[in-house]
């Protein structure tokens, strides 16, 4: 593997990024910038991968992103831009793993977590609303947040209401809520598809330190809650938790 050192920006539209050993970050001004073969050692207060506002089509695949459990890595990848693409990615030992509104996540492991004073803690996170014309999708993972707060995958309204997102096919354990599933102040949410999760009692008997769902807006337009179940029983999970 390529070393590298400190503050990575990447400037060069369709850059292809291989094999590299980043003590440090990578920060992305670019669009169709691929990540892959990599393993990221986040800096202090920083992220292991940013991709900027205004720009669009991250790939990050078959890579490693941590922080050093000493110093706070607030996110494995942050995503102020638009499309995100983030698979086979083993992220952990920060923060946040992965915070986005749009693209896709899958086939990943998002895990253990470092808890700093004052944090919320979250593996998979959006905040707002998808980009117009994208949606959020979330499948084939393995999310755990080994701490009582605050979840393994976390759908918040702080910027705008939550639409179209699918969450499908992950396994789910941990946080204060396993799953915070959209519903906020800002409005109903819509098109938010919970289908085929696994929910797990290993780090919590409740799955969550409080239960394993939350938030979740049962008359939203289009709205699906389906086949979710127990680890350890295949029972059904119900969406009120």
């Amino acid at each position: 593997m390529v070393k590298k050192t400190g503050s990575i920006v990447i400037k060069e539209d369709g850059k292809v990024i291989d094999g590299w050993d980043v003590t440090g970050d990578i920060t992305v001004e670019a669009n169709n910038v691929t990540i892959r073969n990599t393993r990221v050692r986040g800096q202090d207060d920083y992220w292991g991968i940013l991709q900027r506002a205004g720009f669009s089509g991250l790939k990050v695949e078959d890579s490693e992103i941590f922080g050093n459990g000493k110093q706070r890595t607030q996110f494995g990848i942050l995503n102020q831009g638009k499309m995100i693409t983030v698979r086979r990615v083993d992220i952990h030992t920060i923060s946040n793993g992965i915070l986005t509104d749009q693209g896709l996540v899958e086939d990943s492991y998002v895990h253990d977590p470092k808890y700093y004073s004052e944090d919320h803690t979250d593996m998979i996170m959006s905040t707002g609303t998808a980009a117009t014309g994208t949606e959020l999708i979330i499948r084939h993972n393995t999310v755990i947040n080994t701490l009582d707060q605050t979840g393994a995958i976390a759908l918040f309204q702080d910027f705008g209401v939550t639409r179209n997102v699918t969450v499908e096919g992950n396994l789910l354990a941990g946080g204060g809520w396993t799953l915070y599933a959209g519903a906020g102040r800002k409005g109903l949410s819509s098109n938010i598809k919970v289908i085929d999760n696994v929910f797990s009692r290993r780090v919590w008997p409740k799955g969550g330190y409080a239960g394993p769902v939350s938030y979740w807006d049962a008359n939203g337009p289009g709205n699906v809650w389906r086949g979710n179940t127990w680890e350890s029983s295949g029972a059904s999970v119900s969406a009120a938790g």
